[in-house]
Order: C-alpha cells, then sequence, then structure tokens
C-alpha cells in the first residue's frame, strides 16, 4: 500500500449538523459551531420520479455527497469510476424486511428487496448520472472508510483515472439500533486525481512504516461524532483540510492497527 496516493480534487460533506462541505469546514475551523440536528436529505438528482420515491436513506444520501464533491471539481459525473464504501447497507428496509418474514405470508416487497443489497446506492448512482465507469462497492465495518480510500487510490494510481469514493452510513430502527448504535444519516466523499489540476486542494498518500495517532479535529463534540460513525472517522483529516494544514493522521483498519495517511496541502 505504501506509495499510493492522489490528489483530492472535490470534497463533500452531509450529516447531523451541517449539509455540505462548506458547512462542515466552517465548523472545523471554529467559524461556526457545530451544533446536533437532523440530517437534510434531500430527493436525488438524476433519478426518474417513480425512483425518487422509492429509494431510501443510503441513496439519497450517497447521491447527494457524490454530486457535491463532483461540482466542486468540476468533473464530468458520467466518466467517473465509484468506490462506494459504507459499514452497513440499508437499516430501514432491513427491518422492514425482517418484519415481513416474521409474519406468516411472508409477502416481500421486490422495490424493498431490490433497495435492501449493499450495492443499491452505486446502481441508483449509475442511473442518475448516466455513468458507465467501473464502480465497486465494499464494507469493512469500523475501517470502512479506511479500505475504501485504499480502493479507491489503488485504482487511481493502477489505472490513472479520476476516482470518487462516497463513503456513507445510515442508522437501524429498534432492536438493531441497540446492536449497532449509529448517528443521522452521514458521510463525505472524496474525488481523488493521479495528477494535480486546478482544483486540487491537496495530495493525499498512504505512508508505509510509518506511525500516527488517530487524530482529532480539535472539537470535543466533532472527535465524539467522528467516533459514532465509520465515514466521520474522516473527520479529523478533513480538519487539516479545511485549516489548510498538512500531517499524518491514523485510520482505523481491520483487525487492529493504522493506516497512516499523509495530507500536504496544494499552495
Amino acid at each position: 500500500m505504501s506509495g499510493l496516493f492522489g490528489y483530492l480534487d472535490g470534497v463533500a460533506a452531509l450529516g447531523p449538523g451541517f449539509d455540505n462541505w462548506a458547512m462542515l469546514a466552517a465548523q472545523l475551523t471554529g467559524e461556526q459551531p457545530w451544533q446536533d440536528a437532523p440530517t437534510r436529505l434531500t430527493a436525488p438528482p438524476g433519478l426518474p420520479p417513480a425512483e425518487r420515491r422509492r429509494v431510501g436513506k443510503p441513496v439519497r444520501l450517497a447521491l447527494a455527497l457524490g454530486f457535491e464533491a463532483v461540482a466542486m471539481a468540476g468533473a464530468d459525473a458520467a466518466e467517473l469510476a465509484t468506490v462506494f464504501t459504507a459499514s452497513g447497507g440499508d437499516g430501514d428496509n432491513l427491518h422492514a424486511l425482517c418484519t415481513t418474514l416474521a409474519e406468516p405470508a411472508r409477502l416481500v416487497s421486490p422495490t424493498r428487496f431490490t433497495n435492501s443489497v449493499h450495492n443499491a446506492p452505486a446502481g441508483y448512482w449509475g442511473i442518475a448520472a448516466g455513468a458507465t465507469a467501473p464502480s465497486n462497492v465494499l464494507s469493512a465495518y469500523d475501517a470502512s472508510f479506511s479500505m475504501g480510500l485504499i480502493e479507491a487510490l489503488g485504482q487511481v494510481q493502477g489505472e490513472a483515472r479520476r476516482v470518487l469514493l462516497i463513503a456513507y452510513d445510515s442508522p437501524y430502527p429498534g432492536p438493531l439500533a441497540a446492536l449497532r448504535p449509529l448517528p443521522e444519516p452521514c458521510g463525505v466523499a472524496l474525488l481523488l486525481s493521479p495528477e494535480r489540476g486546478p482544483a486540487s486542494r491537496a495530495r493525499l498518500a498512504v505512508v508505509g512504516g510509518e506511525t500516527a495517532a488517530e487524530g482529532s479535529t480539535g472539537i470535543a463534540a466533532l472527535d465524539a461524532l467522528a467516533r459514532s460513525a465509520p465515514s466521520l472517522r474522516a473527520l479529523p483529516l478533513l480538519a487539516a483540510l479545511a485549516r489548510g494544514e498538512g500531517g499524518r493522521y491514523g485510520l482505523e483498519m481491520p483487525l487492529g492497527g493504522l493506516l497512516v495517511v499523509e495530507l500536504q496541502p496544494c499552495v
């Protein structure tokens, strides 16, 4: 993994208390206080009306993140390879399916089944963006962001192409919520390029043979939020980006240990 790197051309964020990257960046720099509030999810752009009505929170979340990062970079969404990473799936759909299967009739809705699969957001992205480029979908529990970043940077380097990484989490209703507590729907997106360009904000690189602490945003409430959802483990890294700071940051990996990522602002 050492030697993987890419240039960060677009950033997106959506979650409790922030509607976009600009709002979160202002909170991370201390310009605005972070205040907990329900995540505001809008109808996903680019989908036919019937599909917009059927999709659940993860799809609306993932598409909002993807299109925000693409717009910041001035990229063509249809041409981008994508990596979707989430610690779980559509909790609301899963709850509804389990409830239905516990009933005598077991009449499972085809729409619910379609939207319950882990790659549903990737499929809807292809429809909304008109994208035909490769799309990978993965899950690594609490290490989902770091593994998604490795996959995205691997494609950036191995295929010399721009890759859109979308990391997101959506909570489960009870009783599953007691076993896997997650906050409001939340996530981040990073558009990574193999070469520095006019839109590049920073260089991200996986550093081998190094150690680093998990890092902190320096804001207790946002640190607590970062610990509450795998996709938000990126917040210390994004705090440095918002402040124009460089450094090395440890991201949670499967089975323990940290992935050390170096951020160097483009000035």
